[in-house]
């Protein structure tokens, strides 16, 4: 039950639930995710996709140590690692991949913000960018937080819970995943129903 419980949020799912957070949050949310962190022969140039054999861009290549391919290449070995209750493994496999999504996200932004009011087209997309990698390096915390409490460490989950919880927003879904994950935990006392939760419930 505990492995089931554990990787419910498959990758795919995850990435979901990223863009829906990132789709719905506000201004100040999404500063709060942020702060948490050659050509071919001839001239023609090769096309931006990643899956090119073409393309020879290092870092959109998913064996690169610091790309959004090669953190997602984390999280699938780390679900993998999951399904075969190999948790040391899977803890390995998930801090690695939330400090690549972190050191991203902390990348982008300060892209972004040397753009600020220079190329308004690279500054959005830079911190575009920035908020999509800060949401999955939480989304990678969150994981990290289960396979800790699987291992009966809950010490070790809590600060991760925490964190989520002010990088994310108390209301976001991933935000009250975390706190439910507190309250089952014994941490906080008081379960969390958002003003809308409790306005439908009336």
């Amino acid at each position: 039950m505990l492995k089931s419980n554990l990787f419910s949020l498959s990758l795919p799912s995850m990435i979901a639930v990223s863009c829906l957070i990132g789709f719905s949050v506000s201004e100040s949310v999404s500063a709060q995710i942020l702060a948490q962190e050659t050509p071919s022969e001839g001239t023609e140039v090769p096309e931006d996709d990643p899956s090119d054999p073409s393309n020879l861009r290092p870092l959109t290549q998913a064996d690169s140590l610091l790309s959004l391919q090669g953190g997602e290449k984390l999280m699938n070995e780390a679900g993998e690692a999951i399904n075969q209750e190999n948790y040391d493994l899977a803890v390995t496999k998930l801090q690695q991949a939330r400090k690549v999504f972190n050191q991203l996200s902390n990348f982008y932004l300060q892209l972004a913000n040397s753009f600020s009011g220079i190329d308004t087209e690279v500054y959005d997309s830079q911190r575009d960018s920035a908020l999509k990698t800060g949401q999955m390096r939480d989304a990678a915390t969150y994981q990290l937080a289960l396979v800790h409490r699987a291992q009966d460490q809950p010490e070790l989950a809590v600060p991760l819970l925490v964190q989520i919880i002010r990088s994310q927003n108390p209301t976001t879904d991933l935000g009250k995943k975390s706190y439910q994950q507190l309250y089952e935990l014994g941490f906080v006392d008081v379960p969390f129903a958002d003003e809308a939760q409790a306005t439908s419930s009336n």
